[in-house]
C-alpha cells in the first residue's frame, strides 16, 4: 500500500512508449533505449524490476516482452492507458497533483498549482492538453449522452441549452436524437472549435448556437432546458452553488435545469474510489450524493422535481426554480 516505485515505473514506460516497442519487435533493451531516447543501463534496471512484478517478461539473455497487463498500454487513445499513464501528457499531469495532498489536506486548497505552477485551467492553454481533454470527453459523453437523451422526456421541449458543453457531444447527441430540438451551447473561447466541428459533421450547424463566455456570468434566457454534465463536480460548493444560480436566472419560472452526473455506488457513498480525492487535488472540487446536489440546488434558487436513473451510476436530477 506504501510502495511508490511500481506507479511511477509503470508510467515512465508509458511516458517512453516501451510497450509499443516491443509490439513492434524490438526487444533487445539496448535497441529498445536508442529508439525511445533513454540510458540502457536504467532501463535495463527499470525493465527488470517491472518483471517482477507481471508487467514484462524476460527469457534470461536481456530480451524483453509483453504481457497481458503491459499490452494495456498500447492503447493510446484519449481513455487508454497508454496515454493517460504519459506523465508529459494531461492524465499524468492530474495524477501527479496528488503529490500536493499534504498541502490540500493540510489547507482544503486545490494542489495542482502548488505542483505544476498553475492551475488545472490554465494548463488546458497548451493546445495538446486541451486536445487530450477534449477527446477524453467525447470518449465518456459517448456512454453518457445517449443514456440522457433517452431517459429524460424531450418531446414537449423546444431549445436546450447546454452549459459548459465544451466538445458538444451531449448536445449534437440529443439533436441528433431529437430532430424538432434546437440547441445552445455555451462554454469558454477555447472549447467552441470542437463543437462547431462536430456539428458541421453531424448536419447539426443549423439548429445550433455557440455563445462564448463562463458559466459563472450571465447565461443565455429564455431556453426550456439548461443541462450541465459532469461539471458540478469539478468545483467547490460555493462556485458549483453560483453556476446552478446562473442556470436558474435564466432558466426562469418555467425553465428546468438538468443536473447529469455520474454518483458513486452505494452504500459507500461518496468515498469509494479515489475520485473524491483526484478532484481535491486536481481542481478542488468534490464528489456528491443526490442530496448534496439538492442542498447546493436550494442555495441556488432550484427545487428538485424529477430524477431519473441510468446506468453505471448516471443520474440526472431535474430542478425548477422555488416559487418565490
Amino acid at each position: 500500500m506504501v510502495n511508490l516505485a511500481t506507479p511511477f515505473a509503470i508510467r515512465v514506460v508509458a511516458s517512453l512508449q516501451v510497450a509499443d516497442q516491443l509490439a513492434a519487435g524490438v526487444h533487445d533493451v539496448n535497441a529498445i533505449a536508442a529508439a525511445v531516447g533513454a540510458d540502457p543501463d536504467a532501463l535495463d534496471r527499470l525493465l527488470r524490476y517491472l518483471v517482477h512484478q507481471g508487467v514484462f517478461t524476460e527469457d534470461g539473455k536481456g530480451h524483453f516482452d509483453l504481457t497481458e497487463v503491459s499490452r494495456e498500454l498500447l492503447d493510446r487513445s484519449p481513455a487508454g492507458m497508454g496515454r493517460w499513464l504519459d506523465l508529459e501528457n494531461m492524465g499524468g499531469r492530474m495524477d501527479l497533483a496528488y503529490t500536493g495532498l499534504l498541502h490540500s489536506v493540510r489547507t482544503g486548497e486545490v494542489a495542482y498549482p502548488v505542483v505544476h505552477g498553475l492551475t488545472f485551467w490554465e494548463d488546458l492553454d497548451a493546445e495538446e492538453h486541451r486536445r487530450f481533454i477534449d477527446e477524453l470527453m467525447v470518449v465518456q459523453g459517448s456512454r453518457t449522452s445517449p443514456q440522457v437523451a433517452e431517459l429524460y422526456d424531450w418531446s414537449a421541449v423546444t431549445e436546450v441549452c447546454d452549459v459548459g458543453g465544451g466538445s458538444g457531444i451531449l448536445l449534437s447527441e440529443l439533436l441528433g436524437r431529437h430532430p424538432h430540438l434546437r440547441g445552445t451551447l455555451v462554454d469558454l473561447p477555447n472549447s467552441p472549435a470542437v463543437a462547431r466541428q462536430l456539428f458541421a459533421e453531424r448536419g447539426l450547424t443549423d439548429r445550433t448556437e455557440i455563445v462564448t463566455g463562463s458559466f459563472f456570468d450571465p447565461l443565455p434566457a429564455g431556453r426550456d432546458v439548461y443541462t450541465i454534465s459532469r461539471a458540478v463536480t469539478d468545483w467547490p460548493d460555493a462556485e458549483a452553488t453560483r453556476v446552478l444560480r446562473r442556470m436558474a436566472e435564466a432558466a426562469g419560472v418555467g425553465g428546468r435545469v438538468l443536473v447529469i452526473e455520474v454518483l458513486p455506488t452505494d452504500p459507500q457513498v461518496p468515498y469509494a474510489t479515489s475520485f473524491d480525492l483526484e478532484m481535491l487535488v486536481t481542481v478542488g472540487g468534490r464528489e456528491r450524493t443526490g442530496e448534496d446536489f439538492d442542498a447546493i440546488a436550494a442555495d441556488a434558487g432550484l427545487v428538485p422535481v424529477g430524477v431519473y436513473r441510468g446506468r453505471q451510476g448516471l443520474v440526472l436530477l431535474e430542478y425548477a426554480c422555488a416559487p418565490r
